[in-house]
């Protein structure tokens, strides 16, 4: 039924759209701009969530637009789609069991109501004996280690969520207090199952936790369940030990108080199924006017997918707020953007002698799922391509302030950026680097040089808040002005750039994990899920350059921890510190070699 609503609003708004046609200009206007972010920011297409009836909603109204302007389609199967498939959620399978041995008594317990698999545990058996270990922390060189004096091997661990500072620990315990990072711990001292509870000074509710898919965790590898507390309490027997006398003393002297339960066996099965869903990027094309160089590709680019209806695993910044995410400036004005200057550009007067590609990518909210698939397995070589231009969040200029990244990406894109800043319509901020979290992010990966439009981040971004009503229209218009100019001088240009490796201050966070203290100079693969990590690419002059990692590496082991994902990777990290000297194991198609990276300090 839902569907069919669908199909019947796309149909009615096709209508509607072609009655438009004729409303659009040929010129790049404020107006123009305006009717198309009104269109894709409508709550009706409920956040353009990647895999949802909004999405594609938005990819229909994005090819008819391209369409009705005279770009041809530029997939590789002669349609305006690239198809992509990505994991969309996780949910229960049918196999999920759980009984308790209680001194020779068995009980059994019921899904969802007592325990509930998490999205990252493995489908898996365990059978054995339980263990107490607190909040799952071990740092001994920092005075607090809750797996000192108790054997976890074989064993099922009872954790709690959080730390003895409750939600908020000191900053050199924080990356220790993840669920992931618990969890993580637990497997690296033996255990072969992980039970996490809310302890009671943390929550009066008693309830499991939800079954959530994080696309970047991959499979823990052992079974990891929630259950409620009130059935460990009821293994502890002893009131002199409840939970909360146990949760109150840890928290107050901050000292572990673990323990091996008593005649405590669990009969464990978890079943969790992951739910693919397909999403389409959108590809249209204006052929170049000369014939020397229309072989060679300019790629402008924005993602149209946003939030969706928000929630907790959302990426939403209002997680509790169930409400269409409409993203108006995030990202429906890039791809405003690329559709207006996909009618400009048509234009017979303005064509350029290089081909354009026109791209609208989805799947950018979860990871650059979109532009990482694309040019992976592009519609046309990547080595066609002589630049890629990307605006993400070009709607909210204030202050005349342009932030411009890329332009150390190849040979003299910064003089050519500062020179279309025609009057000084702006405040140019440049940024040398080519990655970022944006799309132009996979292109450079692919060693093509990119810029990329940002008018900076504002206090309605992933909010239900970011509504076309706040739009800077005329700031808007001005942003494509200059980057038709720039597309320009890049399409008719009798040289193509040469891509040059950019260099780049070392971030605060992000790159190549979350640790605060420890840089290798990894760029992760996000668009690919593999069983370990996948390099899109490694910066030049990092660690992982030194020791000879390359793009499309996939890291399997980091010193002694086995990697599935990006997040043992960022565990792995916090494990050693600056100057460490660590092997690495990385599958290098069909070779297995192990190399040395010695760990920098981050900048």
């Amino acid at each position: 039924m839902i569907h069919r609503h669908w199909r019947l609003a796309a149909l009615l708004l096709f209508v509607s759209f072609a009655t438009a046609k004729a409303q659009f200009s040929t010129a790049i206007t404020s107006d123009d701009v305006m009717r198309h972010i009104r269109i894709l920011a409508q709550d009706e297409w409920q956040g353009r969530g990647s895999g949802t009836p909004g999405g594609a909603a938005a990819a229909a109204y994005l090819e008819e637009q391209l369409r009705a302007f005279g770009v041809a389609p530029a997939s590789a199967d002669g349609s305006y789609r690239h198809t992509f498939e990505f994991v969309s959620a996780a949910r229960l399978g049918k196999g999920n069991r759980l009984a308790i041995s209680a001194k020779g008594k068995s009980r059994s317990l019921r899904v969802n109501d007592d325990f509930r698999p998490l999205g990252f545990s493995a489908s898996a058996s365990f059978n054995g004996p339980v263990v107490f270990a607190g909040y799952g922390i071990s740092l001994p060189d920092r005075g607090y280690d809750d797996y000192a004096g108790i054997d976890v091997k074989g064993k099922a661990v009872v954790i709690m969520r959080y730390s003895p500072w409750g939600d908020k620990p000191p900053m050199e315990f924080q990356a220790s207090t993840s669920l992931r990072a618990k969890v993580l711990k637990a497997k690296e001292k033996g255990a072969s199952a992980v039970v996490v509870i809310i302890g009671p000074a943390d929550t009066d509710t008693d309830v499991p936790m939800k079954l959530s898919y994080d696309r970047q965790a991959g499979s823990a590898d052992l079974p990891v369940i929630s259950m409620r507390r009130a059935l460990v309490e009821g293994w502890i027997g002893d009131p002199k030990q409840a939970l909360k006398i146990l949760q109150d003393s840890i928290m107050s002297s901050k000292q572990p108080r673990s323990f091996a339960f008593d005649q405590i066996t669990l009969d464990l099965q978890t079943d969790v199924e992951l739910v693919r869903a397909k999403a389409d990027n959108v590809v249209g094309m204006l052929e170049g006017t000369d014939p020397k160089l229309n072989h060679e590709i300019i790629v402008i680019g924005a993602h149209y997918d946003h939030l969706g209806m928000g929630g907790e695993d959302s990426g939403s910044l209002r997680p509790d707020t169930l409400a269409p995410h409409n993203g108006a400036d995030d990202n429906a004005s890039g791809t405003a953007g690329v559709l207006e200057l996909a009618h400009y550009f048509a234009e017979p007067s303005h064509r350029l002698k290089r081909t354009v590609y026109f791209l609208a990518f989805a799947g950018e909210e979860m990871g650059l799922l979109g532009s990482s698939a694309y040019v992976n397995a592009p519609s046309t070589p990547t080595s066609r391509m002589a630049a890629m231009v990307n605006m993400d969040m070009i709607g909210r200029l204030t202050d005349r302030k342009l932030i411009v990244y890329g332009v150390g990406t190849a040979a003299g894109l910064d003089s050519l950026v500062s020179s279309k800043n025609i009057d000084s319509t702006f405040v140019l901020k440049l940024n040398k680097d080519g990655f970022g979290p944006s799309d132009h992010s996979s292109f450079y990966t692919k060693k093509i040089p990119v810029l990329h439009f940002f008018t900076d981040l504002h206090g309605d971004y992933h909010r239900p808040s970011d509504d076309w009503q706040l739009i800077n229209a005329d700031g808007t218009r001005q942003v494509l002005d200059m980057v038709a100019e720039v597309m320009r001088a890049l399409g008719d240009a009798p040289g193509r750039p040469v891509y040059v490796q950019a260099e780049m201050p070392r971030p605060m966070g992000g790159g190549d994990g979350r640790s605060s203290r420890v840089y290798t100079g990894t760029i992760p693969d996000f668009g690919e899920q593999s069983e370990g990590m996948k390099l899109a690419g490694v910066r030049e002059g990092s660690p992982s350059a030194k020791a000879g990692l390359q793009a499309g590496d996939v890291i399997i082991k980091f010193g002694k921890v086995d990697i599935k994902n990006l997040y043992d990777y960022t565990y792995a990290l916090g494990e050693y510190k600056v100057g460490d000297s660590v092997p690495v194991t990385v599958r290098r198609g069909d070779r297995t070699l192990t190399v040395t990276v010695t760990l920098e300090r981050r900048n």
